[in-house]
């Protein structure tokens, strides 16, 4: 490789490292300026249900329950995504740093061969230098054999030689000897200023190429220590996510606990059966809720709307719907989260319970809504409903999104019918 393609090739990388490190450093501004920013309040046009569904309504409540639990999972999207972005950040510091670890590879070989070319011609110089020294001295020697030869006239050589043709015989051995010396010193002398011109190109092509392995490993260091510092970040933001997640069912455990209070679970043979919703006392016909996204009894909990926008399996999605679509009440609205609706209901509130009406828990932030299916003292599906006690049907009282039957002291609640 000559030294001026290195030079381009050099230059070459440099460029690319100055356009990975302005994409990269867009990458992370945004990144960065994304995921600091405070999630902003917002009023929303849903209801809240008991377990995080929604419906149509015209205020959610700043200080509810759910609104805690909508923060947190909005915040833990938010940081998901940043997650996602930053691990895709990741790949492309991992694919440089994979490249830059190629090309280094690749300059640190043409840099011990070079260094290898770069001894052999050294040992080559002065294995040369040697010879000329050598030939210098037997240029040396003849000169001065040619000196003490040159002292005697033509007439006294003649005469010292045995004959005519021995005296042209050390003519001819000396302008021989001459002329070889003469060709061997200049052939030395062209074969060093050869390996003085390679010799200085090799060390040139050496300077280049240890400057290049030098930018290369800094460019490497860089993208490692981004890489470290997008690692870190995942690293905060899914320590936050997790943390986030066992707040969520922190509020949801207390959430449930008080959902439960006062009530027992009872056993009842229902007559609509079937769907993930069935916790084995069928599924009260809410797959009847369902809406143009889906069977709401099957889909996962809180992954699709039914047909009045809550999200499904939550205990408000099931109790809008039936006492709107089985209960005849097609004109109730309420809004906020389960425990207001006794104050934003558009029925009255009453301390006394009928069947079909709607049973409101105020306690927690969150509150649960039920569906009265029975007033005790009476029996309902082979079940004993003492005096004082109302059977409910409810969706999700205990955050599993499944339906269920319970029997719970009329005191416990409020109650929501015309």
């Amino acid at each position: 490789m000559s030294f001026y393609a290195m030079i381009n090739i050099i230059n070459s990388y440099k460029n690319m490292k100055d356009s990975i490190k302005n994409q990269l450093k867009q990458s992370y501004d945004y990144a960065k300026s994304t995921v600091r920013k405070p999630l902003a309040v917002v009023s929303l046009a849903v209801l809240t249900v008991g377990g995080a569904g929604t419906a149509v309504v015209t205020q959610v409540y700043a200080d509810s329950f759910q609104s805690q639990i909508n923060d947190l999972m909005a915040e833990n999207m938010q940081s998901q995504a940043t997650v996602n972005a930053l691990t895709l950040e990741a790949k492309s510091f991992e694919d440089a740093i994979a490249k830059l670890q190629a090309d280094i590879a690749i300059v640190e070989n043409n840099i011990a061969v070079n260094q290898a070319r770069q001894d052999d011609l050294n040992r080559q110089i002065a294995a040369k230098q040697v010879e000329l020294d050598k030939q210098r001295a037997l240029l040396g020697d003849n000169i001065k054999a040619m000196y003490v030869d040159g002292q005697m006239s033509s007439i006294e050589m003649l005469a010292t030689s045995r004959s005519i043709g021995q005296y042209v015989d050390s003519q001819t051995y000396q302008e021989t000897m001459q002329n070889k010396i003469k060709n061997t010193l200049d052939e030395i002398a062209r074969l060093q200023n050869q390996l003085a011109q390679q010799k200085h190109e090799v060390e040139t092509l050496l300077t280049a190429q240890r400057v290049q392995d030098e930018q290369l490993n800094a460019d490497r260091a860089q993208q490692n220590q981004l890489l470290a510092m997008n690692t870190a970040q995942r690293n905060d933001f899914n320590a936050k996510i997790a943390g986030n997640q066992d707040r969520i069912r922190q509020l949801q455990a207390a959430q449930a606990a008080l959902n439960g209070q006062g009530a027992s679970r009872v056993s009842i043979s229902g007559n609509e059966r079937g769907g993930d919703c069935d916790a084995g006392s069928g599924n009260g016909g809410y797959v009847m809720a369902s809406g143009a996204m889906g069977d709401v009894c099957n889909a996962p909990k809180d992954s699709i709307l039914d047909w009045a926008g809550i999200e499904n399996r939550e205990c408000t999605s099931y109790a809008y719907w039936y006492f709107k679509r089985v209960a005849g009440n097609t004109d109730f609205t309420a809004s906020g989260d389960a425990k207001y609706w006794v104050k934003t209901s558009n029925y009255p509130v009453r301390d006394w319970p009928a069947v079909n009406a709607i049973g409101v828990k105020t306690e927690g932030q969150w509150g649960h809504v039920t569906i009265v299916q029975a007033v005790g003292p009476t029996t309902f599906k082979g079940v004993n409903v003492p005096a004082g006690q109302v059977l409910t049907s409810e969706m999700n009282s205990d955050f599993t999104g499944k339906f269920s039957y319970n029997l719970r002291g009329v005191s416990t609640m409020k109650y929501i019918y015309k």
